[in-house]
């Protein structure tokens, strides 16, 4: 298939060159055209094309139902996109947003759309700086016909079965054979984004777990503390010990073991944790459903904290935000 990117920031110029490495055609477009040029050389078998504007690269898609896909920061930025690009799209056309926008603006804006005759899709991608190799796991919105129709470009972004046994009981009736693969339609417009939104708010709580877990460990030799009931702990064996059949393993910690193996004081990260918003909505969401989440609420309010004076376990969110999404830290 053919499709046209807008953003290739730390995800979008990956999803490109994954699609090419896959056997389709991307257009591509950034405000920034050495990061467009870059993409088009980094591209499998000169696949990608590079735009330079939106209205340039909607005119060079070719198909019969034009595609384009948003990988652009949630908010302004994005909502100026889906109405420029909204307004070069024709009937049949689909517009997919990719980024952390909130589910509610999708269902506005798939409704504001669908009067022109365009279709939209909200796609909830996790998968990080990493989603390169591994692949992405999404979470999607929007009417069956049309994400039927985008199966192939879904599909090949996705991380697929690779080797996560199967769950038991999978083969029953009424489960969905591509959740397996990494991807799921979830439900109307919005529906995708709602449920990548709570995703990320359970990632902050077992973030902030893991961060709190090793800043107990750390401070057992601390002063306050009879002599013989202190302990000198080494964080990065620890971390390492743990991946290796703990109840415990995971990716999360297998990015904290990787940070801590360089420098198990973390002394280049300063511990002010950013939140991009998706765990702000899960709780808005919780609070309409009068749904208790007293653990992503203390993580979030705990980041909040964090930018007033940090402590090691500030220092261990840093890392792990740091390695799974290349986030750096900005000063405030």
């Amino acid at each position: 298939m053919q499709i046209g990117i807008i953003g290739l920031g730390r995800m979008g110029g990956n999803i490109a060159v994954r699609l090419t490495r896959h056997g389709h055609d991307v257009v591509v477009y950034d405000r920034d055209p050495e990061t467009v040029r870059a993409v088009v050389g980094r591209a499998e078998n000169g696949r990608a094309v590079g735009a330079s504007s939106d209205a340039d690269l909607v005119s060079r898609l070719t198909g019969e139902r034009k595609i384009v896909w948003l990988m652009l920061p949630a908010g302004e930025i994005t909502e100026a996109a889906v109405q420029t690009v909204g307004a070069l799209l024709g009937k049949g056309d689909i517009l997919i947003d990719g980024g952390n926008t909130f589910y509610k603006d999708d269902i506005r804006r798939a409704a504001e759309l669908r009067q022109c005759g365009v279709e939209y899709v909200d796609v909830g991608t996790s998968g990080g700086v990493w989603g390169l190799e591994r692949g992405y796991c999404m979470m999607f919105g929007g009417e069956k016909d049309v994400v039927e129709h985008i199966d192939p470009i879904l599909r090949a972004l996705a991380p697929g079965m690779g080797d996560v046994e199967r769950t038991p009981g999978r083969d029953r009736e009424g489960l969905d054979p591509h959740a397996e693969q990494g991807y799921l339609h979830c439900g109307p417009a919005g529906a995708g984004h709602f449920v990548k939104m709570v995703h990320n708010g359970i990632e902050y709580g077992m973030m902030q777990a893991f961060a709190e877990g090793f800043d107990v460990m750390k401070c057992k030799d601390s002063p306050l503390l009879a002599e013989d009931q202190r302990y000198s702990l080494n964080m990065a064996d620890i971390a390492e010990v743990w991946r290796r059949g703990s109840v415990v393993s995971s990716w999360l910690l297998d990015l904290t073991a990787e940070a801590m193996a360089k420098n198990g004081e973390l002394s280049e990260f300063s511990g002010q944790v950013k939140d991009s918003g998706e765990g702000r909505w899960t709780i808005e969401a919780a609070i309409e459903e009068s749904v208790p989440v007293p653990v992503m609420t203390a993580a979030l309010f705990t980041r909040f904290r964090s930018r007033s004076g940090n402590t090691y376990a500030e220092k261990v969110l840093s890392a792990m935000r740091f390695g799974f999404g290349g986030h750096v830290e900005k000063g405030n």
